[in-house]
This record gives structure tokens, sequence and C-alpha cells, in this order.
């Protein structure tokens, strides 16, 4: 099959504007050294990546993968494999799990090289965490397998952020608060979330999912949720209980309701996510704690002082082996996944997660290079 190198970029400042635009691949002769030229076999789209759009400009995402002025290529999660190579260590064939641009190839310079995989030295990524410039070899990941790799593009980088939030909450004793409020409570960051919660032998808090009316059944049906209630029943939650709010939709006016409903009773408000692009909004003067963006980074960079070498590893591959248990369970999994191939399947897949139409028990693996099995 002959590719036509290409990506998918959208407009910065109008996120529904997208178009396909041709890729510039070089040559093995092309290559200097220390570069290694990438083909992206297959990556994951979910909401996450909505929040990467979202807050492109304020957390650099837009950075990752330089483009045409005024457009951005949304990251996302995804393997690929070497097909030049001029990187000591780093051999055509090789499969690498990573952070790739929407597109069907990726141009790297191969830096810190390790029978775990490689850094990319690209000078416009430095000042981004080394998480995201992280290439995994996959022959050597003990959590690899060629079977899980859908699972793992779709969930592994959510996961991780729902892991370090419940650490977070946990190691700051949930500010004192009795429940947590989780919005865009069908994403899959905050069921992950949400499940963590639920495992804990020490409860301290009630969990309480926010979702859509038409989501309701999808999420009380999970089992993780103390209490589900849709946007408009907000209201009804008693306000005098002492809240933190974990805000995975990015919704203004939904944080500003809960601030306000919950006044000096809403004791930690974490902004995590963008599900709900389109109705960000500053989050000063709110009664309430004041809204805090959280970064997974810092809490893994605190614990892996914390817990010593491999701590946060083990931590997490043990979790990730208990939540994978019902989100693939043989009966009734929390996740479907569906494959898609070329221009139109990704479009309609970004098209429909940006305009929340997408269905929360599908998960989408996409590529532009060949049909997945």
């Amino acid at each position: 099959m002959t590719i036509q190198p290409k990506e998918f970029i959208v407009n910065k400042s109008h996120l529904p504007e997208s178009r396909f635009i041709p890729l510039r691949v070089p040559t093995q002769g092309e290559l200097q050294d220390g570069q290694v030229l990438l083909q992206i076999d297959r990556f994951a789209f979910t909401s996450n990546n909505v929040t990467y759009a979202a807050f492109g400009e304020a957390m650099q995402y837009w950075n990752f993968f330089p483009t045409e002025d005024g457009w951005g290529n949304i990251p996302v999660w995804g393997f690929a494999d070497v097909i030049a190579s001029k990187a000591d260590g780093v051999q055509v064939g090789e499969r690498f799990y990573g952070y790739y641009p929407m597109a069907t190839h990726l141009t790297v310079n191969a830096t810190r090289v390790s029978d775990a995989g490689f850094m990319d030295g690209a000078e416009h990524r430095q000042a981004m965490h080394g998480l995201y410039n992280h290439y995994v070899r996959t022959t050597t990941d003990p959590g690899y397998t060629k079977e899980s790799e859908d699972v793992q593009v779709l969930l592994r980088p959510l996961f991780i952020t729902s892991f370090m939030i419940d650490d977070f909450l946990d190691d700051n004793q949930f500010f004192g608060a009795q429940s947590v409020l989780i919005s865009s409570a069908s994403s899959k960051t905050a069921y992950g979330l949400a499940f963590m919660l639920s495992q804990r032998k020490d409860k301290a808090c009630k969990v309480i999912g926010l979702t859509s009316a038409a989501n309701l059944e999808f999420v009380r049906n999970m089992g993780i949720y103390d209490q589900v209630i849709s946007y408009d029943q907000v209201a009804t939650l008693a306000a005098d209980q002492a809240v933190v709010y974990v805000d995975m939709a990015g919704n203004g006016q939904l944080r500003s309701q809960l601030h306000h409903h919950f006044g000096d009773n809403m004791k930690y408000s974490c902004a995590v996510g963008g599900t709900h692009w389109d109705e960000l909004s500053g989050a000063s003067g709110l009664p309430g704690a004041r809204p805090t963006l959280f970064f997974a980074p810092a809490q893994i960079k605190k614990r892996m002082t914390d817990w010593g070498p491999g701590g946060v590893q083990k931590r997490l591959a043990d979790a990730w082996q208990a939540f994978m248990q019902p989100v693939m369970a043989a009966e009734k999994p929390w996740m479907q996944i569906s494959h898609g191939y070329g221009e139109d399947h990704v479009r309609q897949v970004y098209e429909a997660m940006l305009n929340g139409a997408a269905r929360p028990d599908q998960g989408h693996v996409l590529s532009l290079c060949r049909p997945l099995d």
C-alpha cells in the first residue's frame, strides 16, 4: 500500500475547522545524525485530546508538533514503527509507544537512547515535560503485549492522570471534604478516577458523578459512583456539605454554578479537562477555593521522591491491572473498541468528539496509514 504523507490540522481559534495537508517526509539520505523517521501505525482519539486542543495555548500542547501559522496538530498517544534511522541504538523495524501528531509520520531527534527507549531531543520540545518526549521500546516494556495495544493507547495516559488525581486528593486528606464531585463522569479519565476512589478501603468521601441526561444510564450502570445526577440537577445537592470538585468538563457556567451553590464549602476545585471546550471561561472571583489546574507530572515527580525508584510504576501497574477487569470484562465491558482508517474516519471521530456526540462506551483507535485489524 502506497502511503501519502499527510497530517490533520485544526484552526486554533476555531476548532471545528479542520483539514488535511501534505507532510514533507525526509528520505534516508536526508536524515541528520541522530534522527529517526517513524511511521505512525495507530493512535487513540478521546475527549482527552479535545482537552489538548482546548488548552493548546495555555498548556503549550500546540508546541509539540508545529505546523502552519494559526493551525495546530493535536497530540495523540499511539504506536509507530521505525522506517529509517541514523540514531545509534534505534533500528529500522522497531516499534515505539509515545506521543505523536495526527499524521502518517514523525521525524524525531533520538537522544538518551537506552534499552527502554529514547527521548526526542528536538529543540522546540525541550520546554515541555519529559513525560511527553519519551518513546517506549515495545520489546523491553514489561507491560506491553501486541493484543493490548488498543487498550494501551486509549486508556494508559488517561489512567495515569486518574491515578495521580486520586493519590493527590488522598495525599491532601481530600481537603476535609465529604464528597468528590466529578463532571463529565462518562469520560474515561473521570471513570478511571471514580474507580480508584471506589477501591479505597478507608473511603473518606462520597463520589458523585455529573453527566448529561443522555449518559445517565451508562454512568449509573458502571457501579463506581455513589450517586449520579444530570447537570440540570446540581442545585439539588445539599449545599451544607464540604466538597471537592474535579472538573473534567471545563464548562465555565457549570463551575460557576457549583462554586456559588457550595460557597465556602467548596474546599478544592481542580481543573483537569475541557470536554465542554466551547463553554470554557475564566475562573476568577468565584466563592470557595480558587480553581487550580491539575498537572499530573508534578504529582508523579513528588511521588517518585516519596516512594523511591520503581514505586510509582509498581503502584500504577497494580492499579492498572485492577482497572482492566471491568473495562474489558467478558460481559458488559465498559468500553468497546472501534477502529477507523483514513481521512473520513479521522474527521468523523474528531467532529463527533468535539460536538459531544461520541458514545461513552466506545474507544476510537485510528490510523492514516493502514486499515486496522
